[in-house]
């Protein structure tokens, strides 16, 4: 599956870059993240519970910045694992300055692959949870990063 978008968000590119690559920061806007363990700079492991229909998944998740040039591009790879299910992972996202001066434009883009009994779900359900979800961590990236002005 793969998914891409773009979003504005009011702040600077060098504070979205440092927010969008603090795993601390983005993960408490991941919807389902119960916790990031930071392994070193570039690595970090996320566990969340993940639900698509009738199906509830507690994942653990290793990602890695595999490339990153502030405050303009990152690449993020993700692999992780749950009881019967397993997803694979390729997020890009470059920043560009937004319409305003001040603000950011994020051009974002996920290859995501799904196996075992999520995958069975089907794709439309998961296409479904999955645009929801993104749209909850956006609204939460933009919201926090404006509160701390």
């Amino acid at each position: 599956m793969e998914f891409s978008g773009a979003v504005d968000i009011p702040a600077t590119r060098d504070r979205v870059f440092a927010f969008v690559t603090d795993p601390e920061e983005v993960g408490a806007c991941g919807p389902g993240v119960e916790s990031i363990e930071v392994i070193d700079a570039t690595h970090f492991r996320a566990k969340a519970k993940v639900g698509v229909g009738f199906i509830q998944a507690r994942f653990v998740v290793d990602l890695e910045i595999a490339e990153q040039q502030a405050p303009d591009m990152a690449v993020i790879k993700a692999h992780g694992q749950a009881p019967g299910s397993a997803v694979d992972a390729v997020g890009r996202m470059t920043l560009v300055d937004g319409p305003e001066p001040g603000t950011t434009t994020m051009q974002w883009s996920a290859e995501v692959s799904l196996s075992g009994m999520l995958a069975s779900v089907g794709a439309r359900m998961v296409e479904g949870t999955a645009n929801k979800m993104i749209g909850q961590t956006f609204d939460c990236v933009r919201a926090k990063i404006a509160a701390e002005g």
